[in-house]
């Protein structure tokens, strides 16, 4: 049955709206109040929330509701009422997330309709994520760079202790993917791996994200208990309070916590692992990170490279995300013919943005290599396109100027293909390894 929550200050809405949805099936929890329902949302799970705009109190009103609910579950469907309704109320709702906006008095039929939709909405978006989070548990980590392949020689001895450990790099370079590795490899594979996200944490729902909570007899476990025999995966932990890393370093240490309005003493037994996409030792530096913390976290360390460090690597990641989108029979390397374009991209989103475009390749590319170049080209080139889809040339350069550009460009995505190793690039294009050191300080190319 799912449970909606009705915030209204006029007592005969509320009433008649708890009528019509409960006898639609639906469990029903109505207030009037902007401070009862920060309590109540603060201590309580429901599956949507219909709220009025104007509330009891002038400096909070039922847009400062809305925003309390996405903070804590951006996917949870509000729907927003108003019996003084402005085109520029209706629009403010929906740009902070309301899901539809219903002005008093409102029609029967079309409240149940918004509902449904917004339920449904809700579900089958709840659905997707799970269906992403499946394949993203599929993955393996891969990679034949030396600084991977030195991760993955040290994991067996790592998965087998039980030791904490901080993984450090940019977004979008493989940080939750090699903690489930760590994780799959372990001891504890069996039991759970939890993600807590501190980005989404703040001093309102700390103690029951964390530890949980009992509401009129009802348990509600938060994420120690969940990892209780497994492994706790703290994502972003650099975005974590100074006055919330407290308490965190004591449950660390002491592995033993209360639930929110219980006095019962529970004792886990996690493995933990964090990650953060910034050098945390420097926030330690500049007094945004415990150091006390920092200590406890970082009992074994491991820095996962940008994708623009392991180039090498590219066309190795590009294949292997193609098969998981498109089958094991199918071979990227048959429409992406050159990789050129792949080796001089920055790629700021990293091995994440790799593999997003390799995912729209598969959708889009439909097996056809003047579809799969045309995607590819318009992807590095947004502004550079003419109408026969090539970059114009420029005809003021000297004949030697030209080839100076063109070895210059050449030998730098070459370097970058074999990750600036100077002896497997010189092999790769037929030089000498000090003809190619002579070639490389002419043109000015520093590796």
């Amino acid at each position: 049955m799912k449970k909606i929550l009705i915030v209204d200050d006029e007592k005969d809405i509320r009433f008649i709206l708890n009528e019509i949805l409960t006898e639609s099936g639906y469990s029903v929890s109505t207030l009037g109040t902007i401070k009862e329902a920060e309590n109540y949302i603060s201590q309580n799970v429901f599956d949507l929330a219909l709220l009025d705009v104007l509330l009891d109190e002038k400096s909070r009103d039922g847009l400062y509701l809305l925003n309390l609910i996405k903070n804590k579950n951006k996917n949870l469907p509000v729907i927003m009422m108003s019996g003084h309704a402005n085109i520029q109320i209706a629009v403010n709702s929906v740009k902070d997330g309301a899901f539809e906006f219903l002005e008093k008095p409102f029609n029967q039929e079309r409240l149940l309709n918004f509902i449904r939709r917004a339920i449904e909405y809700s579900d089958l978006l709840n659905k997707t994520n799970e269906i992403q989070e499946n394949i993203f548990k599929s993955f393996q980590f891969i990679g034949k760079n030396k600084d991977i392949l030195n991760i993955k020689d040290s994991l067996p001895k790592v998965a087998n202790s039980d030791g904490r450990i901080l993984i450090e790099g940019s977004s979008g370079t493989g940080k939750e993917l090699l903690a489930r590795e760590i994780h799959k490899n372990s001891k504890r594979f069996e039991s759970n791996f939890v993600i807590l996200d501190a980005m989404k944490i703040n001093k309102i729902n700390f103690d029951e994200t964390l530890y949980g909570k009992v509401v009129d007899g009802n348990v509600y476990t938060g994420v120690l208990e969940k990892a209780n025999l497994g492994t706790l995966f703290i994502d972003n932990i650099n975005e974590l309070p100074l006055d919330i890393q407290n308490k965190l370093l004591r449950v660390i240490t002491d592995q033993r916590f209360k639930r929110v309005n219980d006095t019962t003493e529970i004792k886990v037994n996690f493995r933990l692992i964090c990650s953060s996409s910034i050098f945390l030792k420097n926030s330690v530096s500049n007094g945004n990170f415990r150091e006390d913390l920092y200590h406890r976290i970082n009992v074994i360390y491991f820095h996962l490279p940008d994708l623009n460090q392991r180039s090498s690597d590219i066309p190795i990641l590009a294949n292997y995300f193609y098969k998981i989108f498109k089958g094991e029979k199918y071979d990227i390397n048959k429409y992406i013919l050159d990789f050129s374009p792949f080796y001089n991209y920055e790629w700021p989103g990293n091995v994440r943005e790799l593999r997003n475009l390799i995912e729209r390749l598969s959708i889009m590319g439909s097996e056809n290599i003047e579809k799969f170049k045309n995607i590819v080209y318009e992807y590095f080139n947004p502004t550079k396109i003419d109408n026969n889809n090539n970059i114009n040339n420029n005809t003021d350069l000297t004949l030697k100027e030209a080839r100076d550009n063109f070895e210059k460009q050449f030998l730098m995505t070459q370097l970058k293909k074999f990750d600036g190793n100077i002896s497997k690039t010189a092999e790769a294009i037929g030089m000498e390894r000090t003809a190619l050191h002579r070639k490389l300080s002419l043109l000015n190319i520093k590796n």
